[in-house]
């Protein structure tokens, strides 16, 4: 086992192999997808198991999926590719032309205005660096730092903070998102129990922004009870335009208020405190220049974001 952990550049091959394996599910299929026949994939993983002194796979009637020594072996073998990535990209750097790839697990709120915003302007100055973008709930963000599948993670009000090294923190309050024809969006400021008196649309319980309202909603003695309730808020932006109904959204999720086609107010902190956007790495981990670098955009660019007020 010694020789294979410590001898990395002769086994990242199979490794990689191995992952696609995992990911499949199936021996034929990751050989299928890495144009090489089954036959000799399997002789691959043979020759692995038997050097490595331990089965790495359970064989299943359909498949094969990961045992819990493969599972280490996989995380093993993430660990080395990006400590291999961060040497990489420290020496491109030091030659002045950064490059380099990052990889962010972030919630869906990020996706539609800030996070293209950002990568734009970094690509524009570091064109040689490369971005894996990946939409994760605040649970499955963390667990993606901890098994090195992300660099970064971009998160509102993180679950379980066991390895999350939080970066940058900022706050969010939670608006609500309307028709510009609702009755509520005549109002500056809107309390928490005049939305759930109208129709509403919420996100599901995984979600930072319906963990917020459930609470909310119990102190004032109510329970949020959505027509819709769905994993998409990209969908909430959508319905309310269709039914006078009443959206749940972070700021940094909405499009600019001169858009015109939807109306945000803040929902009185008074009944619900701001929640926490955080930007976070993996405990004790040392990222590559390029996702240090691109962090540090991130937090300013926070910073720079109006989040008290809406328009």
């Amino acid at each position: 086992m010694h020789h294979i952990l410590g001898a990395p550049v002769q086994h990242l091959d199979t490794l990689r192999l191995i992952e696609a394996i995992a990911r499949a599910g199936s021996i034929r299929k990751a050989a299928e997808d890495a144009n090489i026949t089954a036959s000799a994939l399997n002789r691959r993983l043979a020759r692995f198991e038997r050097e490595f002194g331990s089965p790495i796979f359970e064989r299943l009637p359909r498949g094969v999926r990961l045992n819990p020594a493969g599972e280490l072996i996989l995380q093993h073998y993430r660990a080395q590719r990006s400590d291999l990535a961060r040497v990489q990209s420290q020496v491109a750097d030091l030659s002045g032309v950064r490059r380099g790839h990052v990889t962010i697990a972030c919630s869906q709120a990020l996706i539609p205005y800030f996070l293209p915003l950002q990568i734009s302007l970094y690509r524009r100055a570091h064109p040689g660096v490369t971005f894996s973008v990946n939409v994760r709930d605040r649970e499955q963000a963390e667990a993606e730092l901890g098994t090195f599948r992300s660099d970064l993670a971009l998160v509102f009000e993180p679950l379980v903070m066991v390895d999350f090294s939080v970066l940058h923190a900022v706050p969010q309050p939670v608006a609500a998102v309307l028709a510009p024809d609702h009755p509520l969006a005549s109002r500056a400021e809107v309390r928490l129990r005049d939305c759930l008196d109208h129709v509403h649309v919420a996100p599901g319980r995984r979600f930072g922004v319906r963990v917020l309202l459930d609470a909310a909603a119990r102190r004032i003695g109510r329970a949020v009870a959505p027509v819709v309730e769905t994993d998409s808020f990209d969908l909430i932006r959508h319905y309310v335009r269709h039914e006078a109904a009443v959206g749940f959204q972070i700021p940094i999720g909405l499009p600019p208020p001169q858009d015109g086609r939807l109306v945000y107010r803040a929902i009185s902190q008074r009944d619900m405190p701001a929640g926490s956007l955080l930007l976070g790495q993996m405990r004790g981990r040392s990222l590559s220049v390029a996702s240090s670098r691109f962090a540090e955009q991130i937090a300013a660019a926070l910073d720079a974001t109006p989040r008290g007020t809406l328009g």
